[in-house]
């Protein structure tokens, strides 16, 4: 019986000191929501200003991260008011109907040193596709002690980048515009840079 009962115990002792996934505090005004469409053949860039990403990441474990993203469509700017408006409204976005585009992580996985993939369920305009997020860990910062009260209790810090590209047409964006089907490219490429901290 007391065969039995060590290597259970030891089991239960290792698994209560593994650590457990850990959330970060993200930073907006150190992170951005970028993308980029061409039109004609230009490459036109515009940025989402409102944004929330929910972060957990396990280093030791990558599949136990996870990262919800919820971004306001109204809140698009690409410089030209006109346009924005024009973006905003039911030719695009529809943004009164379909306020928010979200995407939430079903696995995360990793494939090399530092590199990440999540595979998660995007939203736009009331439609979901699935789709697979390459995320890049740009490095983590311990900060000295002593620094720690200037930075507001923050003890270490981390950055992310994820890339992809959807085509705006799987989510019923621009599809019943004339202007959008001819001038607009179908392929968006969407960047997310993140700076998060604990405390």
């Amino acid at each position: 019986m007391m065969r039995k009962i060590i290597p259970v115990a030891v089991a239960a002792l290792t698994l209560a000191a593994a650590p457990a996934p850990e959330s970060w505090n993200v930073d907006n005004s150190h992170s951005a929501v970028t993308f980029e469409v061409k039109h004609f053949f230009t490459p036109v860039k515009g940025t989402f200003t409102d944004f929330q990403v929910d972060l957990v990441y396990d280093a030791e474990n990558p599949a136990n991260s996870s990262v919800e993203a919820r971004i306001a469509v109204a809140s698009v700017d690409t410089d030209n008011q006109r346009r924005d408006e024009h973006l905003r409204s039911g030719d695009f976005f529809e943004a009164d109907a379909h306020p928010y585009m979200t995407f939430r992580s079903t696995s995360v996985r990793e494939v090399a040193p530092g590199e990440l993939v999540a595979r998660g369920d995007l939203t736009i305009k009331g439609v979901t596709q699935e789709v697979e997020l390459p995320i890049t860990l740009l490095g983590v910062q311990e900060i000295p002690a002593e620094m720690q009260g200037m930075l507001g209790g923050v003890t270490r810090v981390a950055s992310f980048q994820a890339e992809t590209t959807v085509d705006r047409r799987d989510f019923g964006v621009g599809v019943g515009n004339w202007a959008a089907t001819m001038v607009v490219g179908g392929d968006v490429k969407i960047s997310i840079a993140v700076e998060a901290n604990q405390k």
